[in-house]
């Protein structure tokens, strides 16, 4: 994953202090790109071990159009619980319950967890139902009827609901581009947390790529990541210095079960990753 360190070493070099929502302080670049052939193994970093648990279940979360965290919270992945509970926290039914008595109340409660455990329309809202329009479906029809095409693109930015979210999505645009049987996915990130969302954004999409091609019959081409305002936090420079101080190691190898032929099949259990050797796990606090 040299194409990672790369960017890391970048900002680390390049980037303007900056003041941000968070309160926290970065340092950022504007604009940046970063290239992977799947062919040579699945993008999972290697310099710090990657949650890719997370990832799988984050991603099936988005494909099916889902926008509450009780999904996620069921299967034990807590990437989304922050923002919710500070919304909670806001409201008339919070008695002072921590987070760990929050998530408890999502995961057994239905109607705690329907009232406060929803985002909003964020990601899997727009995909599947962007005013109207299922745009993950389309892109599917697309490739399998019109791969040529120019338009294959799927957008999570509506305007007219982004103060409905509980955070305007960071990945907000993907376009699908086919050559020689290959297919190949750009995604355009508007906020780039290098240390924490970067990594699972580059696994995520490089499944999501993957799991398309399976599905509409092309083989993996090359996952393109184009980012707009790039950038590490003051609180994680520490622990991208310690990345940068370990060598990369041999990418994992990412198999899915080839019996799948409909993207919204996929379960868990028909994804593996195999041979994945990473360095420990480098913790970092997430900037709400």
């Amino acid at each position: 994953m040299k194409a990672y360190l790369d960017l890391c070493r970048h900002v680390l070099e390049k980037g303007a202090k900056k003041s941000d929502r968070t309160g926290t302080g970065t340092f950022s670049v504007f604009g940046y790109q970063m290239r992977f052939d799947l062919e040579e193994g699945f993008p999972l970093l290697t310099t710090k071990k990657v949650h890719m648990k997370s990832i799988i279940h984050e991603l099936l979360w988005f494909i099916k159009g889902d926008t509450n965290i009780k999904y996620l919270v069921d299967h034990d992945v807590k990437i989304w619980n922050e923002w919710p509970y500070e919304a909670f926290k806001k409201s008339k039914d919070y008695q002072g319950e921590l987070m760990d008595d929050y998530v408890l109340n999502i995961k057994t409660d239905p109607d705690f967890a329907a009232k406060h455990g929803d985002l909003g329309p964020v990601y899997g809202a727009q995909w599947r139902n962007f005013n109207g329009v299922d745009q993950l479906q389309y892109i599917l029809d697309e490739l399998k009827n019109n791969p040529n095409s120019r338009r294959m693109i799927l957008s999570a930015w509506n305007p007219a609901e982004i103060k409905q979210m509980a955070l305007p999505p960071c990945h907000t645009l993907i376009q699908f581009y086919v050559s020689d049987g290959k297919l190949s996915l750009q995604l355009y990130q508007r906020s780039a947390d290098i240390f924490l969302g970067v990594p699972f954004n580059i696994a995520s999409y490089a499944l999501l790529l993957l799991m398309i091609a399976q599905v509409t019959g092309l083989k993996p081409g090359e996952f393109v990541h184009t980012l707009g305002d790039a950038h590490i936090y003051s609180n994680h420079i520490e622990q991208i210095e310690l990345q940068l101080s370990r060598t990369p190691r041999k990418r994992p190898t990412l198999k899915l079960n080839p019996n799948i032929t409909s993207l919204f099949d996929f379960t868990y259990e028909d994804i593996t990753l195999e041979a994945y050797d990473p360095y420990p796990a480098i913790k970092g606090k997430v900037a709400v």
